[in-house]
């Protein structure tokens, strides 16, 4: 190689332990159907819990759409979520819906994955970036590298990252793997796959960090992603808070299901889909069309014209419900729980 490439035996890793977390699981994780929250979460964690304060328009009719999609039709629902859905403590939530098979595929980017992994191992996350980046130590922690020995044995064994990070998780009996999204995917058989871009997460900082393992197991993932597409037909695809990944990835994906539904004469375009994010876009803005102004800001936001627009323009119904995870994930898991039958008001 004629250029000159960074020495990665130089960098100097700190212990998880010495690194001041803004986030501990017991504070934010906002518990399922039938659990008590931690003695010390917030006030708004429990109300979440126990009655949701969010409504939306949408949420009903999006509920009622998950529950046909999977009592009725044996369609797939699934649920890509950027890094913050983990952050705002919903994944007991998700781990509840995957327990009665009301989501069939979870999917994230490579900080969703991260987040989920130091949780179950020291019940803590999240870092100052402005703290951490102005020392030099951003991202540089020992135990977080322990993900990128768990993608080389996943690569070894020919499986995606969300699996192989969910099996070292769960093998090595982390003390939070039963409140671990990747690490319940793995114990209960249920797809979650993790998205990447190399150089966005701070284990392609480490020196132990393999760029073919992580290759591999992420397209293995992708792989998985688009076996799930394939049973979209009467099912619902559910985007929160992932702006890149989750529309980029989800439209190549319904591309290659299409491709082959359409050899065999067959449709994939009867569906809901679903954004939730805090874009400003009202209830009087019309989805089927994005905005076609590029002094529009809103016309580089992608979830809108791949999500909201262009994949469902053959038949399919999007939604659109603008507010923070930590309310709109409880809002439409309680509701959805109420279409199945499981609360009864």
């Amino acid at each position: 190689m004629p250029y000159p490439m960074f020495d990665r035996s130089q960098l100097n890793l700190l212990p998880l332990e010495e690194r001041i977390h803004d986030v501990q699981l017991g504070k934010v994780l906002i518990p399922a159907l039938g659990q008590e929250a931690a003695p010390e979460a917030s006030e708004a964690v429990k109300t979440a819990a126990l009655e949701p304060t969010f409504s939306h328009p949408a949420i009903p009719e999006l509920a009622d759409a998950i529950v046909r999609a999977r009592r009725e039709h044996d369609a797939a629902v699934l649920m890509m979520y950027g890094a913050h859905v983990i952050r705002t403590g919903n994944g007991a939530l998700m781990i509840d819906l995957m327990k009665r098979g009301l989501v069939t595929h979870f999917a994230t980017n490579g900080a969703g994955s991260i987040h989920d992994f130091e949780l179950a191992l020291i019940g803590e996350t999240c870092e100052s970036v402005a703290k951490y980046i102005s020392e030099g130590q951003f991202g540089l922690w020992n135990e977080t590298g322990l993900i990128n020995e768990a993608i080389k044995a996943g690569a070894a064994e020919g499986i995606g990252w969300g699996e192989a990070v969910g099996k070292y998780i769960w093998e090595n009996n982390f003390p939070n793997r039963e409140k671990s999204v990747l690490a319940m995917g793995y114990h209960l058989q249920v797809p979650c796959t993790v998205h990447i871009g190399i150089g966005n997460d701070i284990i392609h900082e480490h020196p132990n960090c393999d760029g073919a393992a992580m290759g591999i197991c992420s397209y293995n993932d992708f792989l998985v992603y688009t076996q799930t597409i394939t049973k979209l037909e009467n099912g619902v695809f559910l985007d929160f808070g992932s702006a890149v990944a989750g529309p980029e990835v989800y439209l190549k994906a319904l591309a290659m299901a299409r491709n082959v539904a359409k050899q065999r004469g067959e449709k994939i375009v009867h569906f809901h889909t679903a954004v939730f994010d805090l874009m400003d876009i009202t209830d009087s803005d019309d989805y089927s069309k994005a905005p076609d102004k590029k002094s529009d800001p809103r016309y580089y936001f992608r979830p809108w014209k791949t999500i909201l627009a262009r994949t469902v323009a053959d038949g399919g119904k999007s939604h659109y419900i603008r507010g923070e995870h930590a309310k709109t994930v409880p809002a439409l898991y309680h509701e959805i729980l109420r279409r199945d039958g499981v609360i009864t008001d």
